[in-house]
């Protein structure tokens, strides 16, 4: 974790500072290799930090650019209300701040990053995002609220008032996230420890109840964040870890079904961090997704 963070440097986004991780700082804003940088944005309540493992493929001949959003990882945690716009504001901050601003763009999502990414892409389609999106990558997130499986930990959460709230530890925090993996690929101990230190960071983990209020964002306007996964003219993969038990496969079947061009890759017997529980075959397929 300390090497991750020594990659890495804050820019100013929104009342803070975002913390962002990109592999070729000061690189020209165009093609690399003639792939376009990609953009990648993590879930709830983790960080940039779950793609440390994929992320010498998915940087082998491209610029990636791995933002943490306010709130969570190794930015900054101000005591104030979340949500998918802000966290949208603060990427395209980022975006601006490493010199891509009305360049071309691919994005790989995950999670809340589904949300945001679909934030990004509405915007897109009103014309007010301030960079192309070239290709994309969605991967394990709750786009259909129908189908949603909350976890335990999820709903105590957002039964809660949207205040910071001293609570838990490292063990409750582990327990809920560790039931996220599959059985065929449980999280490590220093998985979760590593995961604890990057939550609670600054009292990160007393805003919990603050950060999860994305779902109700979701419930209210998934018309706009997933009609614009489905509408986005850019191409677009799915790659699904079949086993999620809270954004559970048949979102993916779904998708696919109303996008009938995404090819879906189903990763068997992997959970809700196929980048982490299966860094190969997941690597493998978000590459084969944003092949031309």
């Amino acid at each position: 974790m300390t090497d991750w963070e020594a990659r890495g440097t804050r820019v100013a986004a929104g009342d803070g500072e975002a913390f962002v991780l990109d592999t070729d700082p000061g690189g020209a804003t165009g093609d690399r290799a003639g792939r376009p940088p990609l953009l990648v944005l993590h879930g709830f309540p983790s960080s940039s930090f779950d793609f440390r493992h994929v992320l010498p493929e998915l940087g082998a001949d491209r610029r990636v650019v791995l933002p943490d959003y306010l709130g969570f990882g190794l930015s900054t945690k101000p005591d104030r209300r979340y949500g998918i716009r802000t966290y949208a504001d603060e990427v395209e901050a980022v975006v601006v701040a490493v010199g891509l601003a009305g360049a071309t763009v691919d994005l790989l999502t995950h999670d809340l990053g589904d949300s945001v990414g679909g934030e990004l892409l509405a915007r897109s389609l009103d014309g007010s995002l301030g960079f192309e999106v070239g290709r994309r990558v969605i991967t394990n997130g709750s786009i259909y609220m129908d189908l949603v499986q909350l976890s335990v930990g999820q709903q105590f959460l957002l039964a809660l008032p949207d205040e910071r709230a001293d609570f838990g530890g490292a063990d409750g925090f582990g327990n809920g996230l560790g039931g996220t993996f599959s059985p065929e690929h449980p999280a490590s101990p220093e998985e979760l420890e590593a995961q604890w230190l990057l939550a609670s960071r600054d009292g990160g983990h007393t805003l919990l109840p603050r950060t999860i209020r994305y779902i109700e964002d979701r419930r209210v306007e998934e018309h706009r964040y997933t009609g614009a996964i489905e509408r986005h003219p850019s191409p677009l993969a799915i790659v699904w870890g079949e086993v999620d038990p809270i954004a559970v496969h048949p979102m993916a079947l779904r998708l696919a079904e109303r996008v009938p061009a995404a090819p879906l890759t189903t990763l068997d017997g992997v959970g809700h961090y196929p980048m982490v529980e299966d860094p190969a075959r997941f690597a493998a397929a978000v590459l084969a997704g944003l092949e031309p």
